[in-house]
């Protein structure tokens, strides 16, 4: 079943600077991975690059194509701004939300909240990513962050059942993105039983638990991401998360190709 593969997602950010580099990267890992059958990849490029990448367009092809980020409002007076369904008639079919840099830039979970009922409401599979700093973590507030983070920015999600079911959370630990220190692994399983409980309470879903708190009967999927390489991908699928959010590691294709294939043999 397609819900039940692996999902491996490339954030490029603000990279490569130019469209020739975008398409020789794109090529590069479409032609890599073109024998990998039980893996499902995503590429999200910075926005200008997807018109040409998403041509011809991709619907059953792997890589398929998302976006890095998106407004709340489909049309009207927003200067600079990419709405959900712009991307979803361009044949997008992901789209990143709430990343940290984002965050960062001051992005708070009410704003988050609302791009994930646009992306919703066009249809689009939102990656909602969550995480806490290095100052949280050694504090000990690592889940009480992310409960937080997840309580606002699902508030009312509900609503969306159809679409809930191809919802897509992404544990990225702010401390270990870029660093080249990932989140140890006996600590990620700790933090993917505790949302996948959590998320499911939260989404409503009334399929049963389990004695581990997981609700069997969802499709919702947990990554993880935050100093992957292909060394140790695999292990961050053997404890559970149902794929990978590649940051730096998704602009060497040698490199991204490899983790695809580490991830291939893993289930």
């Amino acid at each position: 079943m397609e819900s039940m593969k692996p999902l491996i997602v490339a954030n490029w950010k603000m990279n490569p600077q130019s469209l020739a580099e975008a398409k020789r990267l794109f090529n590069s890992v479409k032609k890599g991975i073109k024998k990998t059958r039980n893996v499902e990849v995503v590429i999200c490029p910075p926005f200008v690059y997807l018109p040409i990448l998403l041509t011809p367009k991709p619907y059953t092809l792997n890589p398929k194509l998302g976006a890095q980020n998106c407004f709340w409002e489909n049309s009207g007076p927003f200067t600079g701004e990419i709405s959900p369904l712009m991307l979803k008639n361009l044949g997008c079919d992901y789209v990143i939300v709430g990343h940290s840099t984002r965050r960062k830039l001051g992005e708070t979970d009410e704003i988050i909240n609302k791009k994930i009922k646009a992306a919703l409401k066009a249809k689009l599979k939102p990656i909602l990513c969550i995480g806490e700093t290095f100052e949280e973590r050694k504090k000990g507030k690592t889940f009480e962050v992310l409960r937080m983070q997840l309580e606002k920015d699902l508030k009312d999600i509900f609503q969306f059942k159809v679409y809930s079911l191809k919802f897509i959370v992404a544990y990225e630990p702010v401390w270990a993105i870029g660093s080249g220190n990932p989140c140890p692994l006996e600590e990620a399983k700790k933090v993917y039983l505790f949302l996948r409980k959590i998320s499911h309470q939260l989404l409503n879903s009334r399929a049963p638990y389990n004695s581990e708190g997981i609700c069997s009967g969802s499709t919702n999927k947990l990554l993880y991401g935050g100093s992957v390489n292909s060394k140790i991908a695999r292990d961050y699928i053997k404890a559970g998360f149902d794929g990978l959010l590649i940051g730096g590691a998704s602009l060497n294709p040698q490199e991204f190709i490899k983790i695809v294939k580490e991830i291939s043999k893993a289930r």
